[in-house]
């Protein structure tokens, strides 16, 4: 988030002062591919007026410099900007509610106060109605309770996660990585199963069943996982749950 934010403050002070620089570039790169460097000036065409109309004030002629820096350049660059602070906003969102959880550094350095403020945060995200996965009271004093036990090494948190399964005394902090393992933080899944969807049922398979719809999905999606199944162990473990199947593969 510091890196896309720097990127957006590159992009607001390069709208005001990019301008010059990138025509001087633009200037150079069409003199090296024998073009003439100058804006062409468009001849400027007024509208007849009727006589019933109303006298209107005239539009501003501007050059074609101008013309250029104004219908184009601060155009792009307005929608770039516009562009990545609305599509990074998901990403805020994730790291106001999970960011302390990202690192064992963030979080054997967070104060009390910061810490119980973000379990509290965090119960509230986690929340439906009077129910709620987590207890902000309790979260806080395993989190506290971890920072002894921790590994002094920087752990990210799957780490964190599978050193905590080997022990039962942090329920809270187990339901709290596993939702920050878990959640989505983009489309990009979603995407990629509805790209999949489109070249899995056609109308030639309109009637075929959802368990099996999910199942061909789960291939498709995860083809690189199942390109390294040992096909031979996998026919062998389905035919051993029944003596039928013994024989039929025999």
């Amino acid at each position: 988030m510091a890196e896309v934010q720097d990127l957006i403050s590159f992009s607001k002070e390069f709208r005001v002062t990019g301008f010059s620089n990138a025509v001087d570039v633009a200037k150079q790169i069409a003199i090296k591919m024998d073009i003439n460097p100058l804006f062409i000036q468009k001849r400027v065409i007024h509208r007849k007026r009727q006589f019933d109309e109303d006298p209107v004030e005239e539009d501003v002629i501007l050059s074609a410099e101008e013309s250029f820096k104004v219908n184009y350049f601060l155009y792009i660059v307005d929608q770039a900007i516009a562009s990545l602070t609305t599509r990074f906003e998901q990403y805020q969102e994730y790291e106001n509610v999970f960011g302390f959880l990202f690192t064992c550094d963030k979080l054997k350095f967070c104060d009390d106060d910061h810490l119980k403020a973000c379990c509290s945060r965090l119960e509230a995200a986690l929340k439906n109605g009077d129910r709620s996965d987590i207890n902000a009271n309790e979260l806080y004093v395993e989190l506290r309770s971890l920072n002894s036990y921790l590994p002094t090494e920087n752990m990210r948190p799957v780490d964190v996660l599978n050193f905590l399964k080997q022990d039962d005394c942090y329920p809270n902090a187990i339901i709290a990585y596993r939702v920050l393992l878990t959640i989505p933080v983009t489309v990009a899944s979603a995407e990629r199963s509805f790209s999949k969807l489109k070249l899995l049922k056609s109308y030639l398979r309109s009637t075929m069943s959802q368990e099996r719809l999910n199942g061909l999905a789960l291939i498709a999606i995860e083809n690189d996982i199942l390109e390294s199944v040992n096909y031979d162990d996998l026919i062998s473990n389905f035919a051993s749950k029944n003596a039928r199947r013994i024989a039929l593969f025999k």
